[in-house]
């Protein structure tokens, strides 16, 4: 994840996650598994127009694909995050470098499982319902992947976790400004400025009566 420090705003963009490539060990009751989000399922999921949060640590809203503050799509390496925020916390936070990286939050996801001699099953994800993309910050480390029951409005959805391994590179483009100097050294640097022009017209000589 790149990661521009502007003086009112943040530009990031990075991959949320990789195609086609298997994770980690993601741990749950049965000892582990690993798991491929197989292309075109994050490019379906876009392609049904519904809203995508922008969060930071699956919980403050700071933004959705509607409003305009990310921008995401699927290429050949995965999903492609862009986001803009003038959010001044979130501003802090990167100056800081306490932004850490990526993760995603999504429900009704269509699978495949392979069981693997010797080796943890690995799931094959095929399509999904996303629901947020999330900003994760120095507070929410240790993350591992992780699945939960949350209230989504009247309803109760099982939602699964993934974070990123995307590790942050950061620029600070627009550095904090220096506060102006105060109006009576404005006046006098435009005094000796006057002056020397003085000076230089009358060849040295005294220029004030």
């Amino acid at each position: 994840m790149k990661i521009e420090i502007r003086s009112d705003h943040v530009l990031l963009d990075g991959y949320v996650n990789a195609v086609g490539r298997d994770s980690r060990v993601i741990p749950d009751r049965r000892g582990g598994f690993v798991e491929q989000v197989v292309p075109g399922t994050f490019a379906r999921a876009l392609g049904r127009g519904k809203p995508v949060e922008l969060r930071l640590n699956h919980e403050r809203a700071l933004g959705s694909t509607v409003t305009g503050e990310i921008e995401l799509l699927e290429d050949s390496i995965g999903l492609r995050a862009k986001a803009k925020i003038t959010d001044a916390g979130i501003i802090e936070k990167a100056r800081q470098k306490k932004l850490r990286g990526w993760s995603f939050g999504f429900g009704k996801p269509t699978d495949e499982w392979e069981e693997r001699a010797g080796a943890p099953p690995r799931r094959y994800l095929k399509d999904l319902d996303l629901r947020e993309v999330s900003l994760i910050d120095e507070n929410k480390l240790p993350v591992y992947p992780a699945t939960s029951v949350e209230l989504r409005g009247e309803e109760e959805a099982l939602m699964e976790y993934r974070m990123s391994e995307d590790a942050p590179e950061y620029a600070e483009i627009d550095p904090p400004s220096e506060p102006d100097p105060p109006a009576a050294d404005v006046r006098t640097s435009q005094a000796g400025y006057i002056a020397r022009r003085l000076r230089l017209k009358n060849g040295g000589k005294k220029a004030w009566t």
